[in-house]
């Protein structure tokens, strides 16, 4: 096992979540903006749709894990695996055919956290984008909503309608997280298993700020409509080591 001391607390890989909140929005957005966003990953976009990318807004609080209770924003994008090559363009959807041959991972762009220990953890472990932002989390009403703000600036507004439940539950399949953070590309194995999962089409309300980063959503095409929000009540994941690209 890998251990690592984080402001005098040591951590084992790997990390446990054994509780948080989760809630998404999922929106289909220009694929050359925003492969421009993440060009300094030397990563690709995965086009679901012809011309499309795939970009999630989510929002989390975290009950209880290894790096203690706090809140967090994300904003991922579905990307190709550095060894997959050059897309198909052949058949009339090459966007799915490609996804089921070179498969896919999620590359953490932006994440935002309210506690100091989960963003040093984040930063040294895995490579991942955190840095310490106001996060404005209301979990309580049927609606959910994060406002999120940075150096005094508003960046999002999100509000999340809750949707139908989805059957079933138990642990989904492994996937991998990708991070670029000081000149550094990262892989890291993820594991999750949710329960109390709400689906529905649509479902999201998106108010951008002032701030750069809310600039940098509008480029992207926000706000419109989501292709889906989802919430779920209780999730456990796992953390592996993260490896250098």
């Amino acid at each position: 096992m890998a251990h690592h001391l984080i402001q005098g607390r040591a951590l084992t890989i790997p990390v446990r979540v054994r509780d948080a909140t989760v809630c998404s929005a999922i929106y289909l957005v220009r694929a050359d903006a925003a492969r421009a966003v993440i060009a300094y990953s030397g990563l690709d976009v995965t086009e679901s749709l012809p011309g499309k990318a795939v970009c999630a807004l989510v929002f989390v609080r975290y009950h209880d894990s290894d790096l203690g209770s706090y809140d967090e924003f994300g904003v991922a994008f579905m990307v190709r695996p550095p060894e997959a090559g050059r897309p198909s363009r052949h058949g009339l959807l090459p966007g799915f055919a490609d996804l089921r041959r070179a498969g896919t991972g999620a590359f953490v762009h932006w994440l935002p956290v309210d506690q100091g220990f989960t963003m040093e953890a984040g930063r040294t472990i895995w490579g991942f984008p955190k840095e310490l932002a106001d996060i404005d989390l209301r979990l309580a009403s049927p609606y959910k909503r994060c406002v999120l703000r940075k150096d005094g600036r508003l960046v999002v507004d999100l509000l999340i309608k809750p949707g139908v439940p989805v059957p079933g539950g138990g642990a989904l399949a492994p996937f991998d997280a990708y991070a670029h953070l000081d000149g550094v590309g990262r892989r890291t194995s993820w594991s999750m298993s949710p329960r109390g999962v709400r689906v529905r089409p649509g479902g999201a309300l998106v108010r951008l700020g002032n701030h750069p980063v809310a600039k940098e959503l509008s480029e992207l095409g926000l706000p419109k409509n989501a292709l889906l929000s989802a919430t779920v009540s209780r999730l456990t994941m796992s953390l592996g080591a993260s490896a250098v690209l």
